[in-house]
């Protein structure tokens, strides 16, 4: 079955970085599409970054465009999200996804001082 497993999340100060990760499983992961999700207390979930498997093409949400790098390594099913410059609005629940049918559990990254 399709597993995707977050890790990398914690506690950062504003300003500060951290770098994401998602293992997947299950399915045949350079020829997929992959994304990053997240979701605030209050806020819909919302789309942060997209990498496409043939091109590597990348697309990023406004909030996040020039801060963070989504990133794939095919040799080791893997794909990242750098995120550097955090600021407390990043606060969320971060979600690997496939096409966006499949998800991770999430991990969760807080920014605060």
């Amino acid at each position: 079955q399709v597993r995707l497993v977050e890790s990398g999340g914690g506690l950062v100060q504003p300003g500060g970085s951290l770098r994401l990760s998602c293992a997947a499983s299950g399915f045949t992961f350079s020829t997929s599409d992959m994304r990053w999700y997240r979701q605030a207390p209050g806020k819909e979930r919302e789309l942060v970054a997209r990498i496409s498997s043939v091109a590597g093409s990348t697309n990023y949400a406004d909030s996040v465009k020039g801060r963070f790098t989504i990133s794939r390594d095919n040799a080791k099913n893997t794909m990242y999200l750098q995120m550097n410059s955090l600021k407390p609005e990043d606060t969320a629940v971060y979600y690997c996804n496939r096409m966006g049918i499949f998800w991770g559990q999430g991990t969760q990254v807080t920014v605060s001082s």
